[in-house]
């Protein structure tokens, strides 16, 4: 068959395999990254290469998942560490330009809304190399969010967008973008979930920090929204309180938010919390088991609110808004803000048993990866820069 001139070659077209850079930084990415890695490094035609920038940069916020998730060594590693969104966004550009330069790959794969996924989208452009954002789409409307931004700026740029959910697709078409542009393949996440259920249920992490099933709620707080200001994050730490009173809750503690605690002089009142669990940050597979067994989950998150829609555990999200509306309009999860009273009546609404059911979105089925791999396969949904499929 002969290729129309200026289309996009198939990975069964090229003389050689198709090259394809996928970037991660942080703890987020590696979940959505180690599927759509196994699948390409065992389809014909593909040649993929695992780029680490750093940015989540020490063993419990990097390597434990990597190990958890089977995921090889990093091919590349650049090691930003920390530092402000214009510090750590300008280090990785540097980062990956000179990778982009040494290996020239035919496409570079960027997941989420962290400040690696729009730094090395930015760089791949402006050389002419192509990017595909997973987990396009998604908007909360609130332009405070630096993910926000970096979720906007990305889709702007990226030659294809796979999205988790219809809602994404409808952003992205609000906003203008050509829809063959577009590919719903579903949430990449969940394929991580299913792939490794059955792993985390030999997790003794329940033994371990002796609590039993639906026997606790399980916290994370880490969004600098919530922790950096010490007027929410007191109001937070009331909310707490008031439900570790009736129920015993687990919170593996984000370096973050230990930090903000310490300079905001409340540790002795969190100390003080005789039924909340303070832990270290803990690995995937851990982390599954203590999500699929809790009787609740409080959370700023967004990943986590995907993770319990889909194993169908009660979710309060401590935020004004979401990018994931799909987990509220058909999951487990409900928006709480950032007021004691209506946290802790949600709370008690669950212990009561009363609490919220839900269903699992459409293409949540653990299938993303391959249908993200079949997209890059046949070619001819590929958009070039004007948004314009190849034939």
């Amino acid at each position: 068959m002969t290729r129309a001139a200026g289309s996009t070659p198939t990975a069964s077209e090229h003389a050689k395999p198709l090259k394809v850079v996928l970037v991660v930084g942080a703890r987020p990415n590696y979940m959505k990254a180690a599927p759509l890695y196994n699948v390409l490094r065992c389809s014909p035609g593909f040649e993929p290469m695992l780029v680490h920038t750093g940015q989540h940069y020490d063993a419990q916020m990097s390597k434990v998942f990597f190990d958890d998730l089977q995921m090889p060594k990093p091919d590349v590693y650049l090691g930003v560490g920390s530092g402000s969104q214009a510090v750590q966004t300008a280090n990785v550009m540097i980062g990956f330009e000179k990778v982009l330069l040494d290996h020239s790959p035919d496409w570079v794969v960027v997941f989420g809304d962290v400040n690696s996924t729009i730094a090395c989208a930015l760089d791949a452009v402006k050389m002419g190399i192509k990017v595909a954002h997973v987990e396009a789409g998604l908007r909360s409307r609130d332009h405070s969010m630096p993910e926000e931004i970096n979720r906007i700026l990305t889709d702007s740029i990226s030659d294809i967008l796979f999205t988790p959910s219809p809602d994404a697709n409808k952003n992205l078409l609000g906003e203008g973008v050509p829809p063959a542009k577009i590919e719903f393949v579903g949430n990449i996440m969940i394929d991580t979930l299913r792939q490794y259920e059955s792993v985390a249920a030999q997790s003794n992490i329940l033994k371990k920090i002796s609590v039993l099933p639906k026997g606790y709620g399980l916290v994370t707080l880490h969004r600098p929204s919530n922790v950096d200001n010490p007027a929410q994050l007191s109001e937070i730490l009331d909310a707490l309180d008031a439900v570790q009173k009736k129920l015993p809750l687990v919170f593996p503690m984000h370096p973050r938010s230990r930090k903000m605690i310490a300079e905001h002089n409340l540790e002795q009142r969190v100390n003080g919390m005789r039924n909340l669990k303070i832990e270290e940050p803990i690995g995937y597979l851990d982390f599954l088991k203590l999500q699929k067994n809790a009787l609740l989950v409080l959370t700023d998150s967004g990943g986590i609110q995907e993770e319990t829609t889909a194993l169908g555990v009660p979710c309060l999200t401590i935020r004004e808004n979401t990018e994931r509306p799909i987990t509220v309009e058909e999951g487990t999860n409900v928006l709480v803000g950032l007021d004691k009273t209506r946290i802790v009546d949600e709370c008690e609404r669950i212990l009561r048993g009363e609490s919220k059911t839900g269903r699992i979105p459409a293409l949540w089925d653990g299938h993303t990866a391959e249908r993200i791999v079949e997209v890059f396969s046949r070619g001819t949904n590929l958009a070039d820069s004007n948004g314009r499929k190849a034939v």
